[in-house]
């Protein structure tokens, strides 16, 4: 089972000891993400960095290690996607996300209880993963 996995959740990976971390790692080969999620993570570096207390170097280990767990999708690939789910009351931050679960027929694992009330696709949290 495929599972689109939101920034917010991404980013907890880079934390050594997070069940998160493990959680991806144990999903690996089911993980898909937007490439825009990696940008973000890329463009919050140094505040990851300076959170966590890790190294530029670290960071950069970890992230390569998030891409042997993570498949990161080009927009193009669910681009039309975005069409059938842009017209919900949702953040736009949240449609490629939606968009790429949509057009992938999985469900989307992200902590955000906003996204719970919408019906485009089907959400998971953490705790859900955690529970199975």
């Amino acid at each position: 089972m495929k599972i689109v996995i939101d920034t917010n959740i991404l980013f907890s990976f880079f934390w050594k000891e997070s069940i998160t971390r493990k959680l991806i790692i144990s999903l690996k080969d089911n993980l898909l993400s937007p490439e825009k999620a990696k940008e973000e993570l890329i463009k919050y570096s140094e505040d990851i960095c300076k959170k966590i207390k890790i190294s530029p170097k670290e960071f950069n280990n970890l992230l390569k290690e998030l891409e042997d767990n993570v498949e990161f999708i080009e927009k193009k690939e669910y681009i039309k996607a975005i069409e059938n789910v842009s017209n919900s009351n949702l953040d736009k931050d949240d449609f490629e996300f939606l968009a790429l679960a949509y057009k992938n027929k999985c469900a989307l694992w992200t902590n955000d209880l906003i996204l719970k009330n919408q019906q485009i696709v089907k959400i998971i949290t953490t705790k859900d993963l955690l529970e199975d």
